[in-house]
């Protein structure tokens, strides 16, 4: 696959890459999932403070911005 060629480039806003075209795929879909927000569904936010765990995604995206700058209040990625 890569045939001894183990070159990453570093692209700006932290993009790392092994090919230009790589680059700017990765970038454009950075940019799309940022002002569509579809990165929400797989957030869940863990609010120690009300010892609960926010799963829905519309709740997800209304405690991003309500109680992100609470303390224990924190972001947690599914997997």
């Amino acid at each position: 696959m890569w045939q001894g060629n183990n070159v990453w480039l570093h692209y700006v806003k932290n993009i790392i890459a092994a090919d230009i075209s790589s680059a700017v795929f990765l970038a454009s879909y950075l940019r799309y999932t940022g002002m569509s927000k579809d990165y929400v569904s797989s957030l869940e936010i863990i609010d120690l403070q009300k010892y609960k765990m926010i799963k829905k995604a519309d709740k997800v995206r209304a405690a991003l911005a309500e109680r992100m700058h609470l303390p224990f209040v924190f972001v947690v990625g599914k997997n």
